[in-house]
């Protein structure tokens, strides 16, 4: 079911197991969530998203929503709804995705 949607690799919550990105949908690997390590990519799926928050992280104020894995609700990273420095806003609508939160399923 997964493999046909995502192809050979993809990443799934680590609570539950529910697929919830593609490999190829990653934008960079350099960026870091609460836990250490988290990919920046355009889509995500199997997600919920929560209610809009200012918050100031390491590259200034954003608007952002925590995203949640949508048969276990375990939170898996932020949406950027919206930036505020010029430099930010290509992150406008994509997602961060902690590492630390998924696991790579190779089939």
């Amino acid at each position: 079911m997964a493999e046909s949607f995502f192809g050979a690799v993809f990443y799934s919550c680590s609570t539950c197991r529910c697929p919830v990105a593609a490999h190829d949908d990653i934008i960079s690997k350099t960026f870091h969530g609460r836990n250490g390590r988290a990919f920046l990519l355009e889509n995500l799926v199997n997600i919920l998203v929560g209610p809009k928050e200012n918050r100031q992280l390491l590259t200034g104020l954003h608007t952002v929503a925590d995203v949640l894995c949508l048969q276990c609700h375990e939170i898996l990273g932020w949406k950027y709804v919206k930036a505020y420095e010029e430099s930010q806003r290509y992150k406008e609508g994509k997602y961060i995705l902690e590492k630390a939160k998924v696991m790579r399923e190779d089939r």
